[in-house]
């Protein structure tokens, strides 16, 4: 056993005088030839000013057959530029923070990444009125030559709005909301990050994005307008709460420009590179609590939040407490609308990709939906409920179980589609009355198993709750998966709405008129060219 070991260890100190052997022979001689790159131009996508980008990469290849030593990386605006580098590895070389890199080893036909991020304060560069582009470049010298690539990043000025922050116990403390969940004028201390809206910020305009930190708070009495052509983006855990007496009013508009929704709202993420343009949960909800009032979106897009509308309380109003028109709602990683004993009016209402329900009307409530287009067709997981869901019940924490007597729900030439075989439920406690009707409405429910065969909601027979119903048409969506959710001309929706409905809803999420014939849902019928 003794002389195996002494094997062992006479092989491992052998192996190791080999390869320091081996690496005392490799020689780097300068950089006499050209380098390739993957690019000539790396195109940093639009950041927020002060706002961190993503990080990008270039590959630098050595196509020769000589191991080469690079004298010297650097950004052709030296100390003051704003990009940072960071070659194979080394990020901070001799303190110049990613702007200088001095005899950079690479090994024949072999190749080295170099990593790119920037940090850009619009007011170092804005020389030009409306000239917002940013650009630098890496240069590679050699003995022979200086090669170059571009470095073009655009930059976005922003209005900004955050929490106000303090110093405590040697440590940064951020302001947090107080907030009348009851609306009985006694506001609770929460640990919401954010802070109530001034007076003088209670108006959004188109002229420049908002990027919101926390949670923006309008306060009682107090209404918040965005006019149309506004762009408002959040933060991780971010968003908006309309308190008890607030109300939002969000007036976008429908542009006659070749069916371009110019004039719509946005309300979406921070990140404003391709790689997050639709991914679910990058913020937070748009939050309409019990006692806000006279709340109202108007072309609007909701997108990428973890809940799009999040509305509680209301179901006794004399009006809707939340009323939508030519809203479309996507990517919610939970539930595009997640209403609890609420009341909405909505019409031509778009819902899709949503991690849970795209429309849940909980714990009773009013809710009427025309020409609305509620589908599911969420692809990043499995998920739990239908499409659409309502039902009359709470039941908190301690399993104690609360019912709303209030319960009436209308959706009328609608539809409610996905990727599930049932896309549609009504789930009750107790044996009181539920006031519900769909007219003319087509629904996925597809019950192979007959687990709801004997249940008497879902007797679609039944007039009372149903009329002119239609199960599983083929809605024949364009691309539902990346939420175009139009269809084309062979849909089996075409000219199956009632056009007593069209006299609230005339016109299509596209301003299509339907008045003549009126298809199933938010839009009309589109010819498609095969």
């Amino acid at each position: 056993m003794k002389y195996r070991n002494i094997i062992k260890i006479s092989l491992l100190f052998f192996g190791i005088i080999s390869w320091n052997a081996c690496d005392n022979d490799i020689d780097f001689e300068l950089n006499e030839n050209s380098l390739r790159f993957s690019k000539d131009t790396v195109y940093l996508d639009t950041v927020f000013t002060n706002i961190g980008s993503s990080t990008y990469n270039l590959k630098v290849y050595n196509n020769s057959s000589e191991n080469v030593l690079i004298p010297e990386i650097k950004l052709s605006n030296g100390d003051s530029s704003f990009y940072r580098l960071n070659v194979d590895g080394i990020y901070d070389q001799d303190d110049n923070q990613g702007k200088r890199f001095e005899n950079i080893e690479l090994l024949a036909n072999d190749s080295l990444y170099i990593f790119i991020e920037t940090t850009i304060d619009i007011n170092d560069i804005n020389t030009q009125e409306n000239s917002f582009l940013y650009e630098d470049k890496i240069e590679f010298m050699s003995t022979n030559n200086t090669q170059e690539v571009n470095l073009i990043s655009l930059v976005k000025d922003a209005v900004f709005i955050y929490p106000n922050r303090y110093e405590q116990n040697q440590q940064f403390v951020y302001e947090t909301l107080s907030i009348d969940f009851n609306g009985d004028g006694i506001n609770e201390e929460t640990n919401i990050r954010g802070r109530y809206l001034n007076d003088d910020e209670l108006n959004f305009t188109n002229e420049k994005p908002y990027v919101i930190y926390g949670y923006a708070a309008v306060g009682t009495g107090k209404e918040l307008l965005i006019d149309k052509g506004s762009r408002i983006h959040f933060h991780d855990n971010s968003g908006l709460i309309i308190t008890n007496g607030g109300s939002i009013k969000a007036n976008g508009e429908f542009s006659q420009n070749q069916n371009i929704l110019e004039n719509e709202i946005i309300f979406e993420g921070d990140r404003l590179e391709p790689y997050f343009e639709n991914i679910p949960g990058q913020w937070g909800t748009i939050w309409l609590l019990d006692g806000s009032i006279n709340n109202q979106f108007n072309f609007c897009t909701i997108k990428n939040s973890s809940v799009g509308i999040y509305t509680n309380g209301g179901d006794n109003y004399d009006d809707y407490k939340l009323n939508l028109n030519g809203v479309q709602i996507y990517n919610s990683s939970n539930f595009g609308i997640l209403a609890i004993s609420s009341s909405i009016y909505a019409e031509n209402l778009i819902i899709n990709k949503s991690g849970q329900s795209s429309f849940a009307g909980t714990y009773g409530g009013k809710y009427q939906l025309n020409h609305c287009t509620i589908s599911n067709f969420w692809n990043l997981g499995i998920r739990q409920y239908p499409s659409t869901l309502f039902n009359n019940f709470y039941i908190d924490s301690n399993e104690n179980e609360f019912i709303n007597e209030v319960f009436e729900v209308n959706i009328n030439n609608s539809v409610i589609d996905g990727n599930q075989n049932i896309e549609f439920l009504i789930d009750q406690l107790g044996d009181s009355e539920l006031n519900y009707l769909l007219s003319n409405t087509m629904i996925k429910f597809n019950d192979i198993n007959n687990y709801f065969s004997n249940d008497p909601r879902y007797n679609f027979s039944n007039n009372m709750h149903y009329e002119n119903l239609y199960e599983n048409l083929n809605s024949s969506f364009i691309d539902p998966f990346l939420n175009d959710l139009r269809i084309n001309q062979h849909s089996e929706l075409i000219g199956l709405g009632d056009l007593e409905f069209t006299i609230n809803s005339p016109l299509d999420i596209l301003n299509n008129n339907r008045t003549n014939v009126a298809d199933l849902g938010a839009y009309q019928h589109v010819i498609i060219e095969d």
